[in-house]
């Protein structure tokens, strides 16, 4: 296995958890939340996938897929397009509302683009500074590892979402 094999499987990885998350559940499960401060499955989804389509269109100097797949417009929220989910008050967080098809549909549109980007990088690419405003600068491969972490940290809470939801 090589490096652009790895990340091939980690964001492989992400993509399986996401789909098993989400399928057979009901858009209004989706948006529902353990309590009126909690993350929502739909949002955590949409969190994860937007953290990822923002990094890494940034690191490979592309341009997101939300905006340029037109996901923004079909998703439909009362935010800015440029919206990533950081710091959203429990009120924003309760806005995000979606189906299933619509949170896999752009994850998968997502994956591809990271996909595509990941099969070609070698050990030296991940050596890159991709953000100078952190000291140290970070590289590409601390940058995708945090992508990694961050989304299997939200695509897991969303699991226990799920979990909690389906005991009720």
């Amino acid at each position: 296995m090589n490096t652009a094999d790895v990340l091939e499987e980690e964001f492989g990885r992400i993509q399986e958890a996401v789909h098993e998350v989400v399928e057979g559940l009901p858009a209004g499960d989706l948006g529902d939340r353990l309590d009126s401060g909690a993350n929502s499955i739909a949002w955590l989804v949409w969190h994860l996938t937007r953290v990822q389509d923002g990094h890494v269109a940034e690191a490979a100097g592309l341009e997101q897929v939300w905006l340029a797949q037109g996901w923004a417009g079909r998703f439909g929220l009362p935010f800015d397009d440029t919206e990533t989910g950081y710091g959203q008050s429990a009120r924003q967080t309760a806005q995000v509302q979606a189906g299933a098809e619509l949170l896999t549909g752009y994850y998968d549109a997502v994956h591809e683009q990271t996909v595509g980007f990941v099969r070609g990088l070698d050990d030296a690419a991940l050596d890159r500074v991709v953000d100078e405003a952190w000291s140290p600068p970070v590289t590409l491969g601390v940058r995708l590892a945090s992508v990694i972490a961050d989304d299997l940290q939200h695509a897991g809470q969303a699991a226990f979402v799920r979990g909690a939801l389906e005991r009720r």
